[in-house]
């Protein structure tokens, strides 16, 4: 899955990346070359998946890991798309890479289904232990680790904060992915907060394009709704068209990642991915330099970020209070 993105970190990472990485073919003499896969569900196109990417290289550049020295990266984008995902971590496979970053959950499983011995390390996973990836956060097990996305009580605080900054709402949609195993266990966690803040929800399936438009625009002609962006690879890879038909349909909506609030929605409550990028290079150095991933724990955040969109408040006429001003990491004025 995937995720946010501020202006100076993007053009941190980006620049910092450019200028470390010197093009060369070979490794230099008597220094061994290691091979690092990459797959991702983000766009090659897509500035914030490729910024992800670029923290997680500008990471192992710091480590000591030079493309054309020590290290050569081969990089897949699936861009939301399961076939190529499937495709790409076969052709990974066959390159026989001595580690495997995979960027969400619709990475790690293809993964999985092609090789249980390549090291892999995973970011942006909603639940590594439900999805069978891993036997457990603190023992692994076998040839995956890496870092979760949340965990699934984080859920219910987006229908918290949506009904807090947009108290009028008493419906709100849940867009999701229904082929993504973890959708199932953010949705029961959003329903069962539901009672307690006066809110029904129902899921919204986001698959087709044009039935996913139809369906938001039958949804907001009720009146009082609201959206919660439940976090997938195919969110992000629908995100402007998310943003847009929230501010076409005047809906409030709540994110997962604060990369939909950079493009215009209103609130998000998530985890920072810049860093988890950062470590999963950490992690790679350290299998790269002999440890395995059976005894590297899943490691869960330590804090989630609140970024508040006070143009989108004041567009859908909303009155952001002082306090939850005051409780956010980042207001967009």
């Amino acid at each position: 899955m995937i995720i946010g993105i501020g202006r100076r970190e993007f053009i941190s990472a980006l620049g910092g990346t450019a200028l470390g990485w010197p093009l060369a073919a070979h490794a230099q003499q008597g220094e061994r070359m290691r091979r690092i896969g990459v797959l991702t569900g983000g766009a090659a196109n897509d500035p914030v998946a490729q910024a992800f990417v670029a923290a997680f290289l500008q990471e192992l550049l710091q480590l000591g890991w030079t493309e054309g020295r020590n290290a050569h990266i081969d990089t897949r984008w699936a861009a939301g798309n399961a076939a190529d995902a499937r495709k790409y971590a076969a052709e990974l496979a066959t390159l026989a890479p001595d580690v495997i970053l995979a960027v969400g959950g619709s990475a790690v499983e293809p993964l999985l289904q092609v090789t249980r011995t390549v090291p892999i390390v995973f970011t942006i996973v909603a639940d590594p232990v439900g999805s069978s990836f891993v036997n457990s956060l603190s023992r692994p097990g076998g040839n995956v680790t890496g870092f979760m996305q949340f965990e699934y009580s984080l859920c219910g605080k987006w229908l918290e904060l949506l009904k807090e900054i947009a108290p009028g709402v008493t419906r709100a949609a849940v867009l999701r992915d229904s082929a993504d195993t973890s959708e199932i266990g953010q949705f029961a966690i959003i329903q069962s907060v539901a009672p307690s803040v006066g809110v029904d929800v129902s899921p919204v399936n986001m698959g087709d394009a044009a039935e996913f438009e139809r369906a938001v625009a039958a949804f907001a002609r009720s009146g009082n709704g609201g959206l919660i962006a439940s976090a997938s690879a195919l969110a992000v890879r629908h995100r402007d068209l998310i943003v847009t038909l929230a501010a076409q349909h005047k809906l409030p909506a709540v994110y997962f990642a604060r990369q939909f609030v950079d493009a215009g929605g209103l609130i998000s409550y998530g985890s920072n991915f810049f860093d988890q990028f950062r470590q999963a290079a950490r992690y790679v150095d350290r299998i790269l330099k002999g440890e395995k991933p059976a005894d590297l724990p899943v490691q869960a955040p330590t804090k989630y970020e609140l970024v508040i969109n006070l143009k989108t408040a004041k567009a859908l006429d909303l009155n952001v209070s002082q306090t939850m001003r005051a409780r956010a990491d980042e207001v967009i004025e």
